[in-house]
């Protein structure tokens, strides 16, 4: 058994347990689109989470949605791609100027672990079982 591959699986189960954790707290999570929900409910996350890209949805909507939960904190977990890093960065700065913290700590960690092997977080469920095919194959 590769104890690097079961490491790097250990590290992602961590992060997506804290997320499930936070989010179970009331802390809303926003991601791109509906595919990227779906990946987190198979994560076993089930808070609130807020699509930014859904059709006909602006930036401003995302943020009104953002307030309307009454947090003080939201969690930004976009996809890893050049645009999802922009993403992450308008919505952070919007946030940041209606006073509501954007966390991006769990969308780095995940970043630094999977590098470029997941491009999104709907990838993230077939990664992880990928991961484990490959645990159990070495």
């Amino acid at each position: 058994m590769s104890t690097r591959l079961k490491k790097k699986e250990e590290k992602i189960l961590e992060i997506i347990k804290r997320l499930a954790t936070e989010s179970a707290k009331g802390t809303p999570i926003i991601v791109e689109g509906k595919k990227d929900v779906n990946a987190l409910r198979a994560l076993a996350i089930d808070g609130k989470i807020i699509e930014a890209k859904t059709s006909g949805k602006s930036l401003l909507d995302v943020i009104s949605e953002v307030e309307n939960c009454g947090t003080r904190e939201v969690i930004l977990l976009l996809d890893f791609d050049r645009r999802g890093k922009e993403w992450t960065k308008r919505i952070g700065q919007y946030l940041e100027n209606t006073r509501i913290k954007p966390n991006v700590a769990f969308w780095k960690k995940l970043q630094c672990i999977v590098g470029r092997e997941v491009k999104d977080v709907e990838g993230l469920t077939s990664y992880m079982e990928t991961l484990k095919r490959r645990i159990c194959n070495s």
